[in-house]
């Protein structure tokens, strides 16, 4: 059996909304992080370091762009998945159950 085999009778549904919003995350991120560094900066840009001045703000808005970034991410990944799930199932290594034992079933009765 090749490697990845398409099963047969595999259904493939759809794409809906994931392939939209995957083409708009990188524009998310783009003005997400506009949005918190922008604060950080101004701040270097008008003292010229980061530590001289307001440390405490500028911990606070790197600390909301790296978890935004961060969250980002976890949307990419699940998009990423929800497209993968609605692809075609793929046969890997197909187990086959052994044959039944009738008497194995209610061991109760006796036979």
């Amino acid at each position: 059996m090749g490697w990845l085999t398409k099963l047969p009778g595999g259904v493939r549904y759809p794409s809906h909304k994931e392939w939209q919003l995957l083409k708009r995350v990188p524009k998310w991120g783009l003005w997400g992080s506009i949005l918190f560094a922008a604060p950080v900066i101004y701040d270097w840009w008008q003292t010229g370091d980061l530590l001289a001045h307001d440390i405490q703000r500028n911990s606070m808005f790197l600390g909301l762009l790296f978890t935004y970034w961060f969250f980002i991410g976890v949307i990419i990944i699940g998009l990423i998945v929800i497209i993968i799930m609605k692809g075609p199932g793929y046969v890997a290594d197909p187990y086959y159950l052994p044959k039944e034992d009738k008497s194995l079933e209610n061991p109760s009765k006796k036979q």
